[in-house]
């Protein structure tokens, strides 16, 4: 039972910070207020009581219905609080109560918020990078101190320069944007937390992640703009929780 609790405390924390990312996602790319507007129905813009809004619960017991025109309601924020909740249980199962954990946790919040706000609106806000970026800094200076802290920020700006030089090639390529600025900005939290090899393998596998996604798209809306943040940001999640080292990078370079 002892072994079981924390993962439950976990997944509850997680399901609860899921809809607050829900509702970052969704109104930091239309600016609005975050915490000074109070929820309330899409629909009937009735606004919603604590009852209404209990992560995953509310909207089982009100089958999927506003309280109050009994319209239906978008089940985007109840599947981001259940992703949410079974990653961030996941993160502790990994972990366990370190250093590593803050970290592995400040990664699954960047997903979640980036999942909402670059599939729906095609952006990733700033706000949401320069706080993510100073919260894993200010970890490694408690953690790994300051000599360490201003290696994985060469780290990061290694890999922002990288995809900087990406994004030239591909506009030259395509002879269009091949790539959003939030991507290239978010490369520097990569290249923060995976350094510069790991972090450049983040890229290749992000990419082909995207790829049957974007084919698919591509043949069904030739004018479709794929949103890259996600699949980068899976691709983020893969790398740091199954602890691949650029040694193991180098080993499968070599062949051995």
């Amino acid at each position: 039972m002892t072994n079981i609790l924390p993962l439950i405390i976990f997944f509850i924390l997680g399901t609860l910070m899921g809809s607050f990312y829900t509702v970052l996602g969704t109104r930091l790319p239309r600016e609005e207020k975050v915490l000074l507007d109070k929820s309330h129905c899409d629909n009937c813009k009735h606004p919603l009581n604590f009852l209404d809004m209990v992560p995953i619960l509310s909207y089982v017991f009100l089958r999927g219905k506003c309280r109050y025109c009994h319209k239906k309601i978008d089940s985007t924020s109840t599947f981001m609080e259940l992703i949410s909740g079974i990653l961030f249980a996941t993160a502790y199962y990994v972990f366990g109560p370190t250093y590593e954990l803050s970290i592995a946790l400040g990664i699954v919040s960047l997903l979640l918020i980036v999942i909402v706000s670059d599939i729906n609106y095609l952006i990733i806000p700033d706000e949401v990078l320069i706080f993510m970026s100073i919260y894993f800094i200010v970890f490694d200076l408690l953690n790994i101190g300051l000599h360490d802290t201003i290696r994985a920020i060469g780290g990061g700006i290694f890999l922002f320069a990288l995809m900087y030089l990406i994004m030239l090639i591909g506009d030259y390529v395509f002879k269009k944007e091949s790539l959003g600025g939030g991507d290239i900005k978010m490369m520097f939290i990569f290249g923060l937390i995976l350094g510069p090899l790991v972090g450049a393998c983040s890229i290749f596998i992000g990419s082909f992640l995207a790829l049957p996604v974007s084919l698919y798209l591509l043949y069904k809306d030739k004018e479709k703009v794929i949103p890259f943040g996600p699949f980068l940001l899976i691709s983020l999640t893969l790398l740091y929780f199954t602890q691949v080292t650029p040694e193991f990078i180098i080993s499968l370079i070599r062949g051995y």
